[in-house]
């Protein structure tokens, strides 16, 4: 057998307990035909040779939490994460309309229906010195004629002005939601701040996109994927998200391997034409159900067992409660779908355990298979929780970036609590099958900041010191690699055809400038991407 495309003289980490370090690697056809070192120059037969250079090589990194639609649109909206302040805030926003407005001027055209909405995302009024949330009043001093949607940095809340509010027809007696609420001064009058199902008022009034918009925004975010070593991901978006995935894969323009998962309001749908997880093939497959249990963290409605320190009155939102999860867990997976639920709070991770517990005894009794059943975020538990997750074999499914952008707002609102959030060391070491993501657009989809965060507990300016915050929580590197390379094949069942550098399987991997091992923890931030290989071809090269 030859290789097509041969690489040598690299520091490659296999992930392979049979075979962990190489310097080489033969690939054919778009998979790997060879390991190993030297003795695979005799495979090159007029395929392409490249010397490495001591490059580092992984399996190709996935990121196992992505809304890929949103994060997509999001490079066209304004970007309001890292604001400082609520006035840089308004000042962001200000600019990024009179950009757009000049824009059309030029083109000598007017406002299509979509671009009169000004969106964007990426504020946290836990970033401003007040920590006050912004009013409607003060969008509309800026843009008074046309609406307004800005998701707050969780995604579980929105700020909009009097337009928008008009346009979801919010106003005094407009009532509460269920699973969501209305922000309102003490007259009763809306003050322009939604929280989770209540953001849906206005939002089901922004035109939607095409699919061919949403597919031309997925091109150009699929190569900023690449030059950061994605090879794939895995999405939580809806149905629109779905048809132009299936657009980009008929095409053969989707370059990256997507687990999509189902929307809980759209399991009716997905029963009744027989989709279990698994269904698809290399490039885009079925994922599981997707249920909310509660909110968020920065929003306060993160649902817990015992109030927010400070907020004797707030226990956060229970999205979904148990009698209703169950319910649906039941019709997914007796119809082959995993369930991955969302629960960030003690109290909805308490629940969603409950739930499962219960699912996997059935799934014993009824001689059902054991489907992969995840729980997104794990965020903070309860001590009589810790082991659960891997008692019941759910997948912990996490976010190593939000330890360190939240780790204040941890504290404030969770007091002693925090110290069992974000505990992926504790679940790891109870034997929770841990799986790594972004949760783009939330945070950056960039791997290396969560690599860098589950390595040391630090932001990237250092904070809060050394040892990082609450430090007995920290990964190995390639503890944190694993998270985003192995365990992800396994949490959507491809571990024979991913996760690992070995014969037989697709030719992905991510190659660093240097070998990751050799950086100190504190320093990854500085590694380079310098190339990413999906099915044998290049993605992005710099070398």
């Amino acid at each position: 057998m030859t290789a097509t495309l041969l690489l040598t003289n690299g520091r490659i980490h296999t992930m392979n307990p049979g075979n962990v370090m190489a310097t080489a690697v033969a690939i054919r056809d778009g998979r790997i035909v060879a390991v190993g070192g030297d003795e695979l120059l005799e495979l090159r037969d007029g395929g392409e040779w490249i010397d490495l250079g001591g490059r580092g090589v992984v399996p190709g990194l996935v990121d196992a939490h992505v809304h890929f639609q949103h994060f997509a649109i999001s490079l066209q909206n304004v970007d309001l994460d890292g604001a400082a302040t609520r006035a840089e805030a308004l000042a962001r926003v200000r600019d990024f309309a009179s950009r757009g407005d000049r824009r059309e001027q030029l083109r000598g055209r007017e406002r299509l229906p979509e671009r009169e909405w000004l969106r964007g995302r990426g504020w946290s009024q836990d970033a401003w010195p007040d920590r006050a949330f912004p009013t409607a009043a003060d969008l509309d001093a800026i843009a008074p004629d046309r609406p307004v949607f800005l998701s707050h940095k969780s995604g579980h809340a929105a700020w909009v002005n009097s337009v928008a509010l008009r346009l979801g027809g919010i106003d005094a007696a407009t009532p509460d939601p269920p699973g969501g609420q209305i922000q309102r001064s003490p007259d009763g009058a809306p003050t322009g701040i939604l929280f989770e199902e209540a953001i849906d008022l206005v939002a089901d009034h922004i035109p939607r996109p095409t699919t061919e918009a949403i597919a031309a925004a997925m091109r150009a975010a699929q190569e900023y994927c690449w030059s950061v070593g994605l090879t794939g991901l895995h999405d939580f978006d809806g149905r629109d998200c779905f048809r132009a995935l299936q657009l980009l894969r008929e095409r053969g323009e989707l370059g990256l391997r997507v687990v999509k998962n189902v929307p809980v309001y759209r399991l009716e749908h997905a029963l009744g034409v027989g989709l279990r997880s698994g269904f698809g093939d290399d490039w885009l497959r079925i994922g599981g159900v997707k249920i909310f249990a509660d909110g968020a963290l920065g929003s306060r409605t993160a649902a817990m067992l015992a109030p927010y320190e400070g907020e004797p009155d707030n226990r956060g939102i229970v999205v979904t409660d148990k009698e209703e999860m169950l319910e649906r867990a039941r019709e997914a997976a007796g119809g082959g779908l995993s369930l991955t639920v969302h629960a960030i709070g003690d109290r909805a991770n308490h629940d969603v355990l409950d739930v499962y517990e219960l699912l996997r005894r059935e799934e014993g009794q009824n001689g059902g298979p054991r489907l992969r059943h995840r729980i997104e975020h794990v965020q903070v538990l309860h001590p009589d929780d810790v082991d659960r997750l891997a008692k019941l074999d759910i997948i912990a499914s996490m976010q190593p970036i939000h330890a360190t952008s939240d780790m204040d707002m941890a504290d404030r609102y969770w007091g002693e609590r925090a110290r069992l959030s974000y505990a992926w060391r504790t679940l790891w070491d109870s034997g929770a099958l841990v799986v790594f993501g972004s949760d783009a657009p939330v945070e950056r989809i960039d791997p290396l900041p969560g690599i860098h965060a589950a390595a040391t507990r630090r932001r990237a300016d250092g904070r809060p010191g050394p040892d990082g915050w609450y430090p007995e929580q920290r990964l190995a590197l390639w503890q944190a690699l694993y998270a985003f390379t192995g365990a992800a094949a396994l949490t959507s069942g491809q571990a024979i055809h991913q996760g690992s550098i070995a014969p037989g399987k697709l030719a992905d991997l991510t190659i660093f400038d240097r070998d990751p091992f050799d950086v100190p923890a504190g320093d990854l931030l500085s590694l380079g991407i310098d190339a990413t290989v999906v099915g044998g071809q290049f993605r992005h090269r710099r070398f």
